[in-house]
This record gives structure tokens, C-alpha cells and sequence, in this order.
């Protein structure tokens, strides 16, 4: 018998959304994702207690996020939308992983190796948390049972890592957990930093000038897009390795034309015009998704109200799988 797809996907509200995370997971996740299965989509608002961060400002982002995620089309009449926080689940499961999972492999994690190495050079030190998060990351995933995971590819070895946890419990335990799959989506997956086309378009990072923000005005955004850094090689050509900031550029408008980055090269014979079609077409992208944003924000009880039936599914999908995981490793049922 065939078993239902179930996709389970979430987003840290560590920083305003980037047209990275648009093309790279929220666009994938509206058009595709939630109707392919039983889907679920999360605020991973205690991922962003691992580094430093303010309070108020943290409240602000997982509401933004949340808004920014019906926004973009997830229809909570067909998918789960809610807050990470509001389903104990998550943290009822993640200390068994932690107990399942090994120190040497909680090290392994790039992440972990990166993050950590930038909290030391600040002198900030390096929470417990950054390195045992992994572990949460496993327990949002298992807790639900679910088969599919779209990640981006820095996301990819967070996959591996529970897959290793769900095979290892099962096989100390018994068959508690779904085995789950990373599914990396093949173009623009990577959306690269505008200022830094070698680096990734994070939106936690400290310059803001290589970054797209999904609620940009237009003006920012074209501006952004014509200040991108390329090189001074005439023409244009589609060579990620050679030329990555004009690669950047072919790829960000293939995602909006559907064309391919080698074909749409061949349309350009200079830089500027290659920018200014670019510009243009990532602020029609955004302008519906910004008009969307700006009604639901409109009314903060929407967002609220989605979040609160979503957290209720979310607890009852996930209950009976930790409450089983939990009578597995042997612990006394409540009385």
C-alpha cells in the first residue's frame, strides 16, 4: 500500500525575508509543495534563539514571516501554518534526539563549524544550543512523520542527520519514526548576495546592500539590483565559475522569465540592459506578493487565528508519534 506524502518545510525569523528565500523555498512551497501531500510549514521561531538576538524583534519577525508566508500563497484550507513554539511537541522530541545523537556528530555540522567560528571571532561565545540544534531540527521532522523535506542545499546534511537519528531509534526502540528525504529544488536553490556573488543572500546578514527584501519598496529593489557587483569582461555570458555576479543575475531572471540563464545570456550584449531587465522583472515579481502582505498585515487577527488552528493540527498529528517514542525508550506513561 502506498504511503501519503507528507512535507514538512520551516523558516527562522532571524532576519526580514530575502527574494532568496521567495525563490529558493516559499515560491516552491505555494505553487508545488502544498498540494502534493499533506504539508506543513513552520515558523522555526526557537531555531533563532541559538545566537544572539532581541526579544521584541524576534516577535516582530515570526509574525512578518508568518504573514509573509500566506502572502506568498500558502492556503491554510490546504497546508499547516504555524509557529514552532506553539507546539511543545517539537521540544518534547528534540531532548530524545539528544539522547540518540552523538557529540561527534552534532561537531560535524557545517552550520555549527561556521556559526560557531563567527561567535567566537565576535567574542559573544557560542551557545550550547547552536551546536545541539541540529537535534530540534531532527525532532520538528520525525515528529510528524514526514516522508519529504525541502531544504536548500546548505539545509541538505540537517536531512541526513535525522535520517541517521529515525534509522538508529528504530533500530534501539522500534519503528517509531519515518525515515525522511531531503528534496533540493534544482534552480535557485541559491540565490546569491548581490554585493558577494560568491556568498549566499542571507537575510541575517550585517550589510543589507546585496540583499533583496521581500517587502523592498521598488525603488530599493532596482537600485540594489543595478548597484549588483558583476565584472568588467564585455558582454555577457553564463559562467558561475568565471563570472558569478553576472551568473547571479541570469539566474535570478530566469527564475521570474522561466527561461533558461544560457539562452537569456545570448539576448544581452552588455551589462546594463542585462541589469535593468532584471530589475524590472523582480519588482513585478514582488509587487503582487507585497500587496498581499500589506491587506493581510492589516488585520493582525488573521495571522493569529491561522497560527492557532495551525498549531492545533499540528499537536494532533504530531502527538501520538512522541507519545509513542516516548513509551518506546522506556519512560512511565503520565498517570
Amino acid at each position: 500500500m502506498a504511503h501519503r506524502t507528507r512535507i514538512f518545510s520551516g523558516i527562522k525569523p532571524t532576519g526580514h525575508l530575502t527574494l532568496g528565500n521567495y525563490l529558493g523555498a516559499l515560491r516552491r512551497w505555494a505553487e508545488e509543495d502544498q498540494h502534493r501531500g499533506e504539508a506543513l510549514f513552520c515558523v522555526v521561531d526557537l531555531h533563532a534563539l541559538t545566537v544572539e538576538h532581541d526579544p521584541a524583534r524576534l516577535r516582530r519577525l515570526s509574525r512578518q514571516t508568518a504573514g509573509l508566508l500566506l502572502a506568498a500563497g500558502l492556503d491554510p484550507a490546504v497546508c499547516t501554518v504555524y509557529a514552532q513554539s506553539h507546539v511543545d511537541e517539537h521540544t518534547r522530541l528534540s531532548y530524545l534526539m539528544e539522547c540518540v545523537a552523538t557529540d561527534g556528530e552534532m561537531r560535524r555540522m557545517i552550520q555549527y563549524k561556521e556559526k560557531a567560528l563567527r561567535a567566537r571571532e565576535t567574542a559573544q561565545g557560542v551557545r550550547l544550543s547552536l551546536l545541539t540544534y541540529p537535534a530540534l531540527m531532527a525532532a520538528d521532522i520525525l515528529a510528524f512523520g514526514a516522508t519529504e523535506v525541502p531544504v536548500g542545499e546548505d539545509q541538505a546534511q540537517h536531512v541526513e542527520l535525522a535520517r541517521d537519528l529515525a534509522e538508529r531509534f528504530n533500530h534501539r526502540y522500534g519503528p517509531v519514526f519515518t525515515v525522511p528525504r531531503a528534496t533540493v529544488p534544482p534552480v535557485a536553490a541559491r540565490v546569491m548576495d548581490l554585493q558577494d556573488p560568491t556568498s549566499k543572500m542571507g537575510k541575517s546578514h550585517a550589510s543589507t546592500a546585496g540583499m533583496v527584501h521581500l517587502l523592498d519598496e521598488p525603488e530599493a529593489v532596482a537600485r540594489k539590483v543595478r548597484r549588483a557587483v558583476t565584472d568588467s569582461e564585455p558582454g555577457v555570458s553564463y559562467d558561475r565559475e568565471l563570472r558569478p555576479g553576472v551568473a547571479n543575475l541570469l539566474e535570478i531572471l530566469s527564475s521570474c522569465t522561466g527561461k533558461e540563464p544560457a539562452v537569456l545570456a545570448e539576448g544581452y550584449a552588455g551589462i546594463g540592459a542585462l541589469k535593468a531587465d532584471t530589475a524590472e522583472a523582480v519588482v513585478e515579481l514582488l509587487r503582487p506578493l507585497r500587496a498581499r502582505h500589506a491587506e493581510i498585515s492589516a488585520d493582525p487577527s488573521h495571522v493569529d487565528g491561522v497560527l492557532r488552528e495551525g498549531a492545533a493540527r499540528a499537536r494532533a498529528l504530531a502527538r501520538p508519534t512522541v507519545d509513542a517514542a516516548y513509551e518506546a525508550v522506556g519512560l512511565m506513561a503520565p498517570a
